[in-house]
């Protein structure tokens, strides 16, 4: 007597009279595809670069949960051959994709990321995103980030500013410090040196920096938003360069860095509403969000130097735009009788020795980048003299690969060496 189970079994899946092949073929194609996720997982749980929880664990339990659709449905062909499709294309583009990246054949995937990272910024108008204010969390690397009721990082003041100096830094990602820890970053050390012998308590460090921003964007931050706590800045200190040398070679270069820059910090810092950085489980998701963004949003590019071959030498046009930058931000500091202080730019000249690019200036060489960055440094140092401002060239001799965590954000012992080497110099200078 048949067994009525495998009677149904055979039945859903077209093994029996009369045959369904079409069901078998889509049967056959949904495991086939389960194998080679399977393998992608394993592999990448090999790696260390599938956590069992979070984004990527999720992509593999919704390729799981494609599988046991196309079967479930596989009694209505044109729908489950609709999920197969769906499921082909995202583990092609996300796992696919993955690995010809590990292997250098791809130059970017759309596999979630392995950790949870918190959002840390919001939209902005003018800054295009800020860090959200009084937030607490800790990075997807496990680093404790504190921002303050003012949107900046570190801690709120214990009490009133009454009777104490107030120090503001300004800067990108290595002000904001994304490689150390809440207490660990330069302006915290700066504080903490600043508090040593007679100016134990006078002191107060406003951490300003923000992943990404230029000297537009510090432009901005002076002339709007330098007062915190009630409490306007003696001295205001801007370690810059890096993130302006991002707009070299750009063709027609917006003044303002309208064009490409400043539309690239919606996306890095993920406060675009849909698209833009965000990636879903789905990729083919992934990639209409992006599309909805790049046609139908109103915050777009309007240049994209990604893809074009990278440029050598030095731009002067962007050195001028440079120098305007930094002469505006000169003039309201001493309108107000705040100190400007500029610090040049170091950065991890053992990662930036190939011919290759890590991604965040879309037209230099990693070998190009360091030459250029002493190029602005120069630029800085010479402008600063001109404007009457001090201007503090750290030894990049003095800094080694083990003071940085990447090609320039400083570790926690590189935080605290280069505050160090400042602290003096603001000492004598923000009395």
């Amino acid at each position: 007597m048949p067994n009525p189970s495998a009677t149904v079994f055979l039945d859903h899946f077209g093994l029996s009279r009369p045959y369904r092949f079409e069901r078998v073929i889509l049967a056959g194609l949904a495991i086939l595809l389960a194998l080679f996720a399977l393998v992608a997982a394993v592999w990448m749980r090999a790696i260390g670069e599938l956590p069992f929880r979070g984004p990527r664990g999720e992509y593999f339990l919704y390729l799981l949960i494609l599988l046991a659709l196309v079967l479930t449905l596989v009694r209505w062909p044109r729908l489950a051959g609709v999920l197969l499709v769906l499921m082909a294309f995202d583990l092609t583009w996300g796992a696919g994709l993955f690995a010809l990246k590990r292997v250098g054949l791809a130059s970017d995937s759309l596999m979630p990321s392995g950790k949870f990272e918190p959002q840390r910024f919001q939209w902005h108008p003018l800054l295009q995103a800020v860090p959200i204010p009084s937030l607490k969390l800790t990075s997807s690397t496990g680093l404790a980030i504190q921002h303050t009721r003012e949107g900046t990082r570190g801690k709120d003041p214990a009490g009133s500013l009454d009777g104490k100096t107030v120090i503001a830094t300004f800067g990108g990602s290595t002000t904001y410090d994304i490689g150390a820890g809440e207490g660990e970053t330069w302006p915290d050390r700066l504080g903490e040196a600043l508090d040593q012998g007679n100016g134990k308590g006078r002191y107060f460090v406003v951490n300003h920096g923000v992943p990404g921003y230029t000297t537009a964007e510090h432009l901005l931050q002076t002339a709007f938003y330098q007062t915190k706590f009630g409490k306007p800045p003696r001295c205001a200190i801007y370690y810059v360069g890096w993130n302006d040398l991002r707009n070299a070679h750009i063709a027609g270069l917006d003044p303002g860095y309208a064009d490409f820059h400043l539309p690239s910090q919606i996306d890095s810092q993920k406060v675009r509403r849909v698209g833009g950085a965000h990636v879903t489980v789905s990729p083919l998701l992934t990639l209409l969000l992006r599309f909805i963004a790049a046609n139908l949003d109103t915050a777009r590019y309007f240049a994209d130097p990604y893809g074009q071959p990278p440029v050598s030498g030095d731009d002067p046009n962007l050195d001028a735009i440079y120098k305007r930058n930094i002469a505006a931000i000169s003039a309201i500091n001493r309108q107000r009788g705040v100190t400007t202080i500029w610090v040049g730019q170091l950065l991890n000249r053992e990662r930036l020795m190939g011919d290759g690019q890590y991604g965040w200036l879309p037209l230099v060489r990693d070998r190009d980048l360091w030459p250029m960055q002493q190029r602005f440094n120069n630029v800085l140092k010479e402008t600063a003299a001109g404007l009457g401002d001090p201007y503090v060239g750290v030894d990049p001799a003095s800094f080694v690969g083990v003071d940085f965590v990447d090609q320039g954000h400083f570790s926690a012992r590189g935080a605290k060496r280069f505050a160090d080497d400042l602290a003096p110099v603001v000492r004598q200078l923000c009395r």
